[in-house]
């Protein structure tokens, strides 16, 4: 009987200890479903019973309610998405681009994407959104002013995106068109304009430059004539003139032959 006794009381405290480790072991799921946390640059929206509701965690620790409540964690840092575009211009040329869009959620606004869209918000949000700015704007301008007018366009294309992402709590921090690039036929009629231009710039550069030496030297032979006919009258005026000037060029040295003729001719006259 004290064996059997001893046996029945073994078991007892066997399930005692299965029924406390059990216990135990609920009181943690319990805990752990209960807390978690939201890691940096992530917001936590929260789902019950797989419904969305208002409340958004931010960064740190946060609490719901076990098995009923759970916890979708987004990324709102900033992401950046590089995206092909195709438009026609004003002057129906067909260019196409590829744009560079940096952007983040609305932080406050995340359960709305999430309701709304899901976490496929750049194929199904962000994509199709770029490409009807692009179009939209881009019909404003002709071929030629989408290069001529860049910053313009840009910023154009920049404000009509904003608005529509906006819209969808998505919001643009920096856009950029990486590059532009039109037909064969287009980039040759550009490549022949420039040439021409460039042909016509240097043509009146020449003529420019011809016409300035032309004055040069037209003002150089005034300028002679003008000193000739001053020096003509200084003659007229003042024989003795001459033989000054015969004086200023005589290198001091007397020919071995004069003849009958003085070398200094009228200077003592």
């Amino acid at each position: 009987m004290d064996e059997i006794s001893e046996k029945l009381g073994d078991k007892k405290v066997i399930k005692k200890i299965t029924s406390q480790v059990g216990i135990g072991l609920f009181a943690l799921i319990l805990i752990f479903n209960t807390i978690g946390t939201v890691g940096a640059g992530q917001r936590g929206i929260l789902l019950q019973f797989g419904a969305v509701q208002d409340k958004v965690f931010g960064e740190g620790l946060y609490f719901k309610m076990p098995f009923m409540q759970s916890v979708v964690k987004m990324d709102v840092r900033i992401q950046k998405d590089e995206i092909p575009a195709s438009a026609a211009s004003r002057d129906l040329q067909i260019v196409t681009s590829k744009i560079a869009l940096n952007y983040h959620l609305a932080p406050d606004s995340v359960n709305k994407v999430w309701q709304e869209v899901g976490k496929d918000y750049n194929t199904r949000i962000i994509a199709p959104s770029i490409q009807e700015a692009v179009k939209a704007e881009s019909a404003k301008f002709t071929a030629e002013e989408l290069i001529t007018k860049r910053e313009e366009v840009k910023e154009q294309i920049k404000a009509n995106l904003a608005v529509r992402l906006l819209a969808r709590s998505i919001i643009v921090d920096e856009f950029n068109i990486i590059d532009f690039e039109f037909s064969k036929a287009f980039n040759e009629a550009i490549e022949a304009k420039v040439t021409a231009e460039q042909l016509k710039l240097k043509a009146d550069r020449d003529l420019e430059r011809i016409v300035i030496e032309a004055e040069q030297k037209v003002a150089d032979a005034r300028g002679k004539a003008e000193a000739i006919s001053i020096e003509a009258q200084a003659l007229r005026q003042n024989p003795q003139v001459v033989e000054l000037r015969w004086i200023e060029k005589w290198d001091g040295k007397v020919p071995t032959y004069w003849g009958e003729a003085s070398p200094f001719i009228g200077i003592n006259r």
